[in-house]
Parts: C-alpha cells; structure tokens; sequence
C-alpha cells in the first residue's frame, strides 16, 4: 500500500506558494500517494494537518510569511513554528517545515524552491529504520 502524503499550502503569497508548492512535487517519489490542501494563511496550517493527523502518514506545510512594519510576522512565524513541531513530536509523524519567513518580497521570491528541502526531510524521516 502506498504512503500516503499531505501537502498543506498556504495561498496568501500565491506566486511564492506556488513556487513551493511545484518544488515538492517534483521533489516526493511517485510511490507516495499525494493530496493537496490549500489554506488561507501559515496560520491556518498546523489546525489542518491536526484535522487529518490519522489520515497521512506524513505531511509537508508550505507558506510564506513577510514581515511588515508590525510584530505580527514574529508571533505568525512563531506560532506555526511551535504548532507545527508539538504536531509531529506528538504524532510521531514527519512534518516537513517549508514555511519561509522573509524580511522582504525579494527574499522570499529567491526562496521560493524550498519546498524542496521540507520534501526532502520528511521522506528521509520516513525512511528511518
């Protein structure tokens, strides 16, 4: 039976998502089974994948967060952080953590393969013997 994968992309930066979202894909075997949830915002990431915890046996959280001129990027970047790291020690399932915090639009524009690297952490997690 095939393992079963969860993306969860958060469209608030569409152009950045998509670029993460792309370098997943191309990054996870065809032996995976993959489905694909987009949220609103990194916020709305960690209650996503909690809702679907027994459902995957692994799950890769993609989005962006742009700091502006309030401590909102801090406490979002935070937050998702926490959530999502207590969600896989708990489950004892791979989280892959491919949510980019950026001081700036051209920083994330640069980033935006690194779903890639979250792609690529939970298959080796997976892989664990």
């Amino acid at each position: 039976m095939k393992k079963k994968i969860l993306i969860v992309t958060a469209n608030y930066y569409k152009e950045i998502s998509d670029g993460l979202l792309s370098s997943a894909l191309k990054t996870i075997p065809k032996i995976f089974k993959i489905k694909i949830i987009k949220v609103p915002g990194v916020f709305e990431i960690p209650v996503t994948i909690s809702k679907n915890l027994t459902k995957f046996d692994a799950f890769v959280a993609l989005g962006c967060v742009i700091k502006g001129k309030t401590p909102h990027f801090d406490f979002i970047s935070q937050a998702s952080t926490n959530a999502i790291m207590d969600l896989s020690i708990n489950s004892k399932k791979p989280i892959g953590n491919g949510i980019i915090t950026c001081l700036n639009m051209k920083q994330a524009l640069a980033r935006k393969k690194k779903g890639r690297e979250a792609a690529n952490a939970i298959i080796s997690v997976m892989s664990q013997k």
